[in-house]
């Protein structure tokens, strides 16, 4: 049995971890500063629980079999799970096309008038964190920084002003003096920062700063652009060499497509109704090129099994095949998306302010990647 389960496991695992490893390899060539550090993080992740799968697990199985110990694979919770599941998803498919239809129109709605919050990434800028003594007030602080943050014709820079993790420290963010290409503008613009910290009164500490240039942000932006369009096309030839047929490969990357769309209006609905930043920046595209990793993933195990049900029953009709591939990698796709999930959702609550917008789009992405594998 696990000599056979591992054998007829192999091709969907090097095909679902080779679609996530192409996105990888790309985002390490287009992508910049941390993104390719992410990137090398992501493809060495690829690479060492590959052979986890494959090798590390099965020499356990195997090393417990041999010595005559009982190998269980569930619990009595869990026992007959999954078993006699027999959805008819294939009936149900129009539902969904509405109600994605309802959430995408929604969301183009929102990106067309409310648009996107870009961070200093994709508009240029200075972002600057600070910490005060006691909890301040955003908008008198914005007010005592756009008196200070005057060019010489007298045009004044309203910064944003956001509250970054505890009351008492803010985010600042300012494009003010962006364009001059002058060496002393940094201690300028720091300059003025901290007279208008100094004017609120309170004691205050600078705990970080960042700069991208105009020309950085547009490099950035288009990068990240190309690094999108790159992914879908060489895992649509991917998919087409390794299956043999272009709808398998227009439908991955046609749900790929829908669940980036889905995780930006989502991005757009809700920034700044949300707790915490939903800012567009390089973090946020490498979440979306992990997204698309993971819901080729569990997309690409699915095509697997309708391509050994269309092998092995030539005559039942395809709507039977799909509903059939689709019950029978249930178990699977549930259990993978849930342990992910749940991992993603400790570190959103524990891992601070910094990654919780990277994390929510990373766990928006499990949820909305799962339902376009299976719908």
């Amino acid at each position: 049995a696990i000599t056979d389960g591992y054998n007829s496991a192999y091709s969907s695992i090097i095909d679902a971890n080779v679609t996530t490893l192409l996105t990888g390899i790309i985002l390490y060539t287009f992508g910049t500063g941390p993104i390719k550090g992410f990137a090398t993080t992501l493809v060495i992740g690829i690479l060492t629980s590959l052979f986890a799968a494959i090798f590390i697990t099965r020499l356990i199985i195997s090393s417990r079999l041999s010595k005559g110990k009982n190998i269980s694979f569930a619990t009595k919770m869990t026992e007959g799970a999954f078993q006699n599941i027999n959805i008819d998803f294939f009936t149900k498919r129009k539902r969904f096309y509405v109600l994605s239809s309802v959430v995408l129109l929604l969301g183009i709605g929102s990106l067309m008038t409310k648009g996107l919050n870009y961070g200093v990434d994709f508009m240029g800028g200075r972002t600057y964190v600070v910490r005060f003594d006691k909890t301040i007030d955003n908008e008198a602080l914005r007010s005592s920084l756009s008196a200070v943050f005057v060019d010489q014709d007298g045009l004044s820079y309203s910064p944003q002003v956001k509250t970054f993790g505890k009351d008492n420290q803010v985010k600042i963010t300012t494009s003010f003096m962006i364009e001059s290409n002058k060496i002393v503008t940094d201690e300028i613009v720091e300059s003025k920062l901290s007279e208008g910290l100094e004017a609120t009164g309170f004691e205050y500490e600078i705990m970080s700063s960042q700069k991208v240039g105009p020309t950085i942000a547009d490099d950035i932006k288009d990068s990240a652009l190309w690094s999108v369009i790159f992914s879908l096309i060489v895992i649509f030839l991917y998919i087409l060499v390794r299956f043999s047929k272009w709808q398998f490969s227009l439908g991955a990357v046609v749900a790929a497509f829908h669940d980036v769309l889905i995780v930006l209006s989502i991005f757009s609905i809700f920034y700044g109704v949300l707790p915490f930043s939903l800012e567009i920046d390089q973090a946020f595209i490498a979440a979306i090129l992990t997204i698309i990793g993971y819901s080729l993933n569990d997309t690409v195990v699915v095509f697997d099994r309708v391509r050994e049900y269309l092998n092995n029953n030539k005559r039942k009709g395809v709507h039977d095949i799909i509903n059939a591939a689709l019950n029978s990698t249930l178990s699977r796709t549930i259990n993978t998306s849930l342990t992910t999930f749940f991992v993603l959702l400790v570190i959103f609550i524990f891992g601070g302010e910094v990654i919780r917008g990277f994390m929510f789009a990373l766990m928006i992405g499990v949820l909305v990647g799962t339902y376009s594998s299976l719908f």
